[in-house]
């Protein structure tokens, strides 16, 4: 197609606020999707995406629209995530197209999220449409929400357009809008090819199906392309468009969006942001390619069945493919044996790959504490990274501890600051700034540890707010902290998979929690256990789980007392030799409320 004719766009916003359904409204507009094929969140393919009414995946789309000008456009729509954690697959999708949809919810207004796909967006030039989105509902606050778009946003208020996407209202407008004010793509067909990889997924049958957006020249079937990070040369077996579903096509030319296959069968082959060319006329560089991801959130990942961890490799590779943001690193621990120690991008982040895994794969896995990434200056002038608390040097080998902070932005209505500020404080919070975005609602700048704010801040902010809030947060610097190690002991043995690095003031709080936790959900055994918290040889919190009681003279009627003593202090032999060599079953229920203790 007339490279003129093409628009690459995606939809960016809050959490909620309606991107899914809107390009619904814009599939079903276009024809591209029948009504005996339609289904709500056409474009999200996982159970989880449609269980939980969130989008994990960014997903792209071929269109065909005829405009009002009489041309027929070939529009290339692509559905990104709107909550924090996926902040990363948003940026993947900015880097394909021209121009974005910004979609605000006409109820809830502008929100951090918001705010921070904008930037990204205005970081890659992108040109932004403005879109106020369920003004159907009866709480709709038009013209306040236009408001808040020109203050805050500094998007010119003729732009905005006002939607409805459950009902249909303002669909053509927005795709007027596309092709109107979205330019066409650059580059040129005759420049030898480049292809920036924006996605892959893993199919059984055609191995990993890579996503690309072609800047230059032409990418066709039967032609020899190269990765140009590692040189690696391939046969293109197969070109194709997703419309939505899968549609093999002779060839993509410049400006246009699709798939390859190659036969790739290691997943590792493959890197969002590496750039193909042709191996026989290759590109003289390679395109720029996206930000390095940053995992805030470190976790170990076991299965609970030590029998099943080549299944689990063998998931993580293939896990991988379909999500960047996702690292991992081989670990062995003394109580849950091997396993891998992994980085997410948040606690949504982890609690997504954990559900995958288990269901995708057919895994029972067990996940230890959620921790951050911590720099410890040792004596010997040294500076190590440790995301894990069984690294930690000994204390008489540290000098200092830095830990992460981030600059957290949150959004909360007027008469909610007062409790935002004090969940702030309580979480070590050092406040910046108050902005007033409107008569209603205010902006909050804190600095926060990270360590104080992957675990439950956001769910707290949601609480205290009555879900008005809303949070966005960016990787700040580090800074000095004094952080210990908090060991759990089961009988006296110390349980890797519950050790975690916590700020030593909350230390006590935190281990009592933990064990407390653990006394509700660990089954009593026919022994006694005994839980404790330590910190380094200080015991400061212990529980005791009573051994199930048998009664062993049941059978004994009448007679001499001393029948019944012998019983008894067999039973007390057998009772010390069975804590000695007894185990201990831990329940999968037991990790995870260590885990949100």
């Amino acid at each position: 197609m007339d490279k003129a004719l093409i628009r690459n766009f995606s939809i960016i916003a809050h959490i909620d606020h309606g991107k899914s359904t809107l390009a619904d409204r814009i599939l079903q507009y276009t024809g591209a999707i029948s009504e005996r094929e339609f289904h709500d969140q056409v474009l999200d393919d996982m159970d989880l995406e449609r269980e939980r009414g969130i989008t994990i995946k960014a997903s792209a789309v071929r269109i065909n629209y005829k405009a009002k000008d009489s041309n027929t456009y070939e529009l290339n729509l692509i559905d990104t995530p709107g909550h924090v954690d996926f902040t990363y697959e948003v940026s993947k999708s900015i880097g394909a197209c021209e121009g974005a949809l910004l979609v605000v919810d006409a109820a809830q207004g502008v929100e951090a999220q918001t705010v921070a796909n904008l930037y990204l967006a205005m970081e890659h030039n992108l040109t932004i449409i403005p879109v106020i989105n369920k003004i159907d509902l009866t709480n709709a606050q038009i013209d306040k929400v236009k408001n808040e778009i020109i203050k805050i946003l500094g998007l010119e208020k003729d732009n905005i357009i006002l939607a409805s996407a459950k009902q249909g209202i303002g669909t053509q407008e927005i795709l007027e809008a596309v092709v109107k004010d979205i330019s066409a793509p650059g580059g040129e067909v005759t420049n030898p090819l480049q292809a920036l990889i924006f996605d892959s997924k893993f199919d059984v049958y055609k191995g990993v199906i890579v996503l690309v957006r072609v800047m230059n020249g032409v990418l066709s079937k039967g032609m020899q392309i190269m990765m140009m990070s590692n040189k690696s040369v391939y046969d293109v077996q197969e070109v194709g468009i997703f419309a939505p579903k899968p549609q093999q096509v002779e060839r993509l030319s410049c400006g246009e969006v699709g798939y390859i296959t190659c036969n790739i069968r290691d997943a590792k082959e493959v890197s969002v942001g590496d750039t193909v060319t042709d191996s026989k006329n290759a590109a003289a560089m390679p395109l720029p390619g996206y930000k390095k991801v940053q995992p805030m959130v470190f976790s170990g990942i076991y299965p609970a069945n030590s029998a099943d961890f080549p299944a689990l490799k063998e998931a993580m590779d293939k896990l991988r493919l379909s999500d960047a943001s996702f690292v991992f690193e081989l670990e062995k621990s003394a109580s849950l044996g091997m396993g891998y120690r992994c980085g997410f991008l948040g606690l949504l982040h982890m609690e997504i790959v954990q559900e995958r895994l288990e269901r995708e794969f057919d895994l029972n896995l067990v996940v230890t504490t959620p921790s951050v990434i911590y720099k410890v200056l040792k004596k010997t002038g040294e500076v190590v990274d440790i995301d894990n608390p069984l690294k930690l040097p000994n204390s008489s080998e540290i000098e200092e501890i830095d830990e992460p902070y981030v600059r957290a932005y949150i959004i909360t209505p007027k008469e909610s600051i007062g409790s935002i500020l004090e969940l702030s404080e309580s979480r070590r919070g050092a406040y910046v700034s108050t902005e007033y975005l409107d008569e209603d609602r205010a902006q909050l700048i804190y600095d926060i540890p990270l360590s104080e704010i992957i675990v439950d801040f956001y769910d707290r902010i949601k609480s205290v707010t009555r879900g008005y809030g809303s949070l966005d947060y960016e990787l700040l610097d580090y800074r000095p902290t004094n952080i210990v190690k908090l060991d759990i002991l089961i009988n006296g043995e110390v349980y890797d998979a519950f050790s975690s690095l916590v700020f030593k003031d909350k230390a006590y709080a935190k281990g009592r929690a933990v064990i407390e936790k653990l006394k509700e959900t660990i089954p009593r055994h026919l022994f006694q256990i005994i839980l404790q918290a330590a910190i380094g040889g200080q015991v400061i919190a212990r529980e005791t789980i009573k051994a199930v009681g048998k009664n062993v003279t049941a059978k004994c009627y009448g007679g001499d007392i001393t029948r019944k003593r012998k019983l008894w202090e067999r039973q007390k032999e057998g009772k010390k030799k069975m804590k000695q060599f007894g185990r201990i079953e831990i329940p999968q229920e037991a990790f995870f409320a260590a885990l949100k203790a």
